[in-house]
């Protein structure tokens, strides 16, 4: 029986271009996040697995990333399920700064604890662990079932709401999860076993 979970953050975003803090704001994907979701899709299509449903969240950049991929691996009409508890982390008063402009308001090292901590989060918004509580409950209600039947489940959504589901599947502590790169485009596929407990793993990097 196949359980294949599928975990891809949006490609490169107009706002990622320009080095600003996005969370719930809407830009597109970039010409360059185009090929990175194009390019996704085609790797993902290499490995031949036929997705029974798709997940995503209800901002533009994963919902396009998602379209890309399923035209490449030839299911562009595959049921997609869009929710807000896969949006990425709202960032808060950071949200529409430019990184360097935010170090130069609050400090290099507060910017850094706001990015990188697990547990504090920006004014306004929200940190990883904050996330990760609107994220792994509808994941473990609704995503994780499917799979554990046996079907082939395709998520594309964001750098932080991904680390959370990452962080559960793996086993990792907030300390690790922070520490955890997601490259834009880049699908993961997980094959898990009917525990939920992962069998394998395969980074697909460019």
């Amino acid at each position: 029986m196949s359980r294949i979970l599928v975990l891809v953050r949006h490609g490169q975003s107009e706002w990622n271009l320009l080095n600003l803090f996005t969370g719930w704001k809407d830009p597109d994907l970039t010409a360059q996040g185009v090929k990175e979701a194009t390019a996704a899709g085609a790797r993902l299509k290499a490995l031949g697995y036929k997705y029974d449903i798709a997940y995503t969240s209800v901002l533009t950049r994963a919902q396009h990333t998602l379209r890309l991929i399923l035209d490449q691996v030839g299911q562009p009409g595959l049921e997609t399920i869009k929710d807000q508890a896969l949006n990425e982390r709202d960032y808060g008063e950071l949200t529409g700064l430019n990184k360097d402009d935010a170090r130069a308001k609050w400090g290099e090292e507060q910017v850094h604890i706001w990015r990188r901590s697990f547990d504090v989060p920006p004014p306004g918004g929200e940190s990883l662990k904050n996330t990760a509580e609107r994220t792994l409950p509808y994941f473990n209600a609704q995503i994780l079932p499917r799979v554990l039947k046996g079907e082939n489940v395709l998520v594309a959504a964001h750098g932080n709401s991904l680390r959370s589901i990452i962080m559960d599947l793996e086993k990792l502590t907030g300390e690790e999860i922070v520490a955890r790169e997601l490259n834009t485009g880049e699908p993961i596929v997980y094959e898990l076993n009917e525990d939920g407990s992962i069998k394998s793993k395969k980074v697909l990097a460019a």
